[in-house]
């Protein structure tokens, strides 16, 4: 007997046994059992028709249960705010004030108010307390992210660039903030609340900004490493440093009721913040220095770091500041190696941004009920405070920055980037509002004003930007200037593996032209709410082998990284608007011949085939080839410059090469595999599709002669079109886009046996 046979019958004989006795005991059991046991048995629903109801009932009952609504409830709240940020990321806003509107649709004020039936199943007042758990929680960890995104090292070498801004843009909003209390105290305040308490609080609120949400912009917008974006947001986070102490103290006058009482609260507290800084982070940073990357950092660690984390909390929520400071100063004391807090906020960040913090604006949004405004004075009062907010902030900013030399156009910009408040502010005012510092209507007036003032930061940017139009265009114009005997290339790459392989593409494309050749390498990473603590290291990564291979070659390349949220239109932005003279992009996964890209392609496919083709949805969003083409179109039309899109195959060296003739048009082939042999010293071979009855035939015909007497080791294929067998033994092919048009259409099983290809536009 064999050894699998032998197995089949130990597990029959195992079943057998064992079920035998399972039968027994459960016989044996039901002779011992109650009454009452007996009885409940006999109602069992004797047919399928009474045992639906049963089922429906218990579905009822677990759908209305405490774990049931819950996890109802981030189901609505999570897909509700992933919706409303790709909308509002759609029209230019950061996805964080498309969360934070989701929160206030879910909330009375749109949910509430059209379906109350809906509202009331959804978020019944006793589930509230969850959700307002979870989103606090939510925020801890956030706060903890917060902190570790703001380098004190940084902060400190600009300190004195920036001291004077971000006060500034603190002290003129504060100011203005409490003189608006002062007029609408006895109105608009509880009367249990101190005049201090309420006039601190909205001078907090008027002078925060939303550091995550302006580092976020300034990304987008390509200033990272510009003097305005660095100065932007050390300055911002200069400024996020002393709101968030100043909260701190104003939190403990607050629950203190006077200055005096604080004093004890303040006083614990700066004796908290300096163990902190001069005890605790000294030893972090040894930690650092030991535990910088994922092989060395395990669970222990992870755990004593949260461990510390939740402390801090906790110290910071009984000595009277809440709990979120504790969390900020955590986060700021941890180690300053970028490698270790990159591996901390991957843990922290993620789970905080996606699950715990939409919580949080649906918990806002819940407080917030704009019908509270019934009244014109209120919506007056509303107008006054946006106006308050964005004289305060944004010119306190903008008169600084031009005070210490900025230009006016920097200075407009650094007003409107500071102006931004976000995801912050709404932080500060809910705990304002459950600390009942601050009225439900003022709540609603605050996030309204909010909403309004980081909205208007990307509009505002962009409007500042036309006005400069003029004098932007003149520099441009400088800058796009053909410098003579420089051909200037951008090699735009995806994968890091890749960047290598079209850099050997372009040398060998471009290296023996009659210009010098200056190469500028482009990664994009997609997707505008990267933390900006990881770019560096996205960067670093990406631009490692390019870099390797451009040392192999002995050349010099620039290197360029930046985030977006339009790839395409960003690389044909850049290429127009700086002046490049050839741009080279990769096809991506479109007719690549690695094992997981035909993975992908091949159940791409057929996935398209079975469940969407019936419909009609476009190929182009399933369909490899169609993408190779949506993606080739676009750069040539859109592109100033010739453009080649280059299609992987195992790329090493273009030494034997094919070209593809079909019309006078694309006799522009010849001369760039003239360049190309100059520098592989290979062979080439024509292929020429056209007919005898193809206009200019003649003039095909002698382009593709003078060619073969030009170049050596040239001939002319006999066969007419393209076959499989037509690429046996070439490893490079160059093609037109016109002709790769009507190939790819025609020929797809001659295009399966294709060598790596250069895609050209003329």
């Amino acid at each position: 007997m064999s050894k699998g046979t032998k197995s089949i019958a130990f597990y029959l004989m195992m079943i057998l046994i064992f079920g035998s006795l399972m039968y027994f005991i459960a016989k044996e059991g039901e002779s011992q059992q109650l009454e009452n046991s007996i009885a409940s048995i006999q109602n069992a629903p004797s047919n399928l028709e009474e045992g639906f109801t049963i089922f429906t009932q218990l579905l009822v009952h677990n759908i209305e249960s405490s774990i049931g609504i819950l996890l109802l409830q981030i189901i609505t709240i999570l897909l509700t705010c992933r919706l409303f940020g790709w909308l509002f990321q759609k029209i230019g806003q950061p996805t964080v004030i498309g969360e934070i509107v989701a929160g206030i649709v879910l909330g009375p004020s749109v949910l509430g108010n059209l379906f109350p039936e809906a509202s009331a199943f959804l978020f019944p007042v006793e589930s509230l307390v969850n959700i307002n758990m979870l989103s606090q929680f939510g925020l801890i960890l956030f706060m903890f992210a917060i902190g570790m995104e703001l380098n004190i090292s940084e902060v400190r070498k600009k300190l004195k660039e920036t001291i004077l801004i971000s006060h500034t843009s603190t002290i003129v909003p504060f100011f203005f903030g409490m003189l608006t209390a002062y007029f609408v105290y006895d109105k608009y305040a509880d009367k249990s609340t101190p005049f201090l308490s309420f006039a601190l609080f909205i001078g907090i609120a008027m002078s925060i900004t939303a550091f995550p949400v302006l580092a976020r912009i300034i990304q987008e917008k390509g200033l990272t490493k510009t003097h305005l974006g660095t100065i932007s947001l050390a300055s911002a986070a200069n400024g996020d440093i002393t709101a968030w102490c100043l909260l701190a103290v104003v939190i403990a006058i607050a629950q203190a009721g006077s200055m005096l009482s604080a004093v004890y609260n303040i006083l614990f507290s700066v004796l908290y913040i300096v163990f902190m800084f001069l005890a605790v982070r000294p030893f972090l940073r040894m930690i650092g220095h030991i535990y910088h990357n994922k092989e060395v950092i395990d669970k222990g660690l992870v755990a004593f770091i949260f461990l510390l984390l939740i402390t801090s909390a906790y110290l910071t929520e009984i000595l009277g500041l809440h709990a979120l400071f504790g969390a900020f100063i955590a986060g700021v004391v941890m180690p300053g190696n970028v490698k270790f807090r990159k591996i901390m906020t991957e843990k922290v960040e993620d789970v905080s941004l996606a699950l715990f913090l939409p919580l949080f604006f649906v918990s806002t949004g819940l407080r917030t009920e704009i019908g509270l405004l019934n009244k014109p004075e209120l919506w007056w009062l509303c107008l006054i405070f946006i106006i308050v907010a964005i004289a305060g902030k944004f010119g306190g900013a903008m008169f600084s920055a031009r005070f210490v030399g900025e230009s006016w156009k920097d200075s407009l910009y650094i007003g409107a980037l500071m102006n931004t408040r976000g995801l912050m502010e709404l932080v500060v005012l809910t705990i304002g509002y459950e600390m009942g510092i601050l009225t439900p209507s003022v709540f609603v007036i605050l996030v309204l004003m909010t909403l309004v003032t980081t909205f208007m930061t990307t509009p505002l940017v962009s409007f500042i930007k036309f006005c400069y139009r003029t004098h932007d265009k003149l520099m441009e114009q400088k800058e796009r200037m053909p410098l003579e005997g420089i051909f200037k290339v951008l090699l735009s790459f995806g994968r890091a593996g890749n960047g290598q392989i079209m850099l050997d593409v372009a040398y060998q494309m471009f290296a023996q032209g009659k210009n010098k050749l200056e190469l500028t390498a482009l990664h994009l990473t997609v997707g505008s709410d990267v933390n900006p603590l990881h770019t560096d290291n996205f960067e670093e990564v990406s631009f490692g082998p390019i870099l390797y291979g451009a040392k192999k070659l002995g050349i010099q390349i620039q290197t360029r990284y930046e985030v977006s949220n339009n790839a395409g239109v960003d690389i044909c932005s850049i290429v127009n608007n700086e002046g490049y003279d050839f741009l080279l992009v990769g096809s991506g996964i479109s007719m690549s011949n690695t094992p997981d890209d035909i993975a992908a392609s091949h159940y791409r496919a057929s996935f398209y085939n079975r469940y969407f083709k019936r419909f009609k949805a476009p190929e182009s969003w399933f369909y490899p080839g169609a993408l190779l083409k949506d993606k080739t179109k676009m750069f040539i039309e859109q592109s100033n410059c010739p453009v080649g899109v280059f299609v992987n195959r195992n790329f090493v060296k273009a030494s034997n090469v094919i070209v593809v003739i079909d019309s006078e048009e694309d006799l522009f082939l010849l001369g760039y595999a003239q360049t190309l042999l100059k520098s592989t010293h290979g062979s080439a071979s024509v292929l020429d599709k056209s007919s005898s009855t193809t206009p200019g035939n003649e003039v095909i015909k002698e382009g593709i002669l003078r060619f073969t007497e030009d170049v050596k080791q040239t001939t002319l294929l006999r066969e007419k079109d393209l076959t499989p067998q037509s690429f046996n033994g070439f490893n490079f092919m160059l093609i037109s886009y016109k002709t790769w048009n009507d190939v790819s259409e025609h020929r797809k099983e001659a295009l399966q046996k294709m060598p790596s290809t250069l895609i050209l536009s003329k």
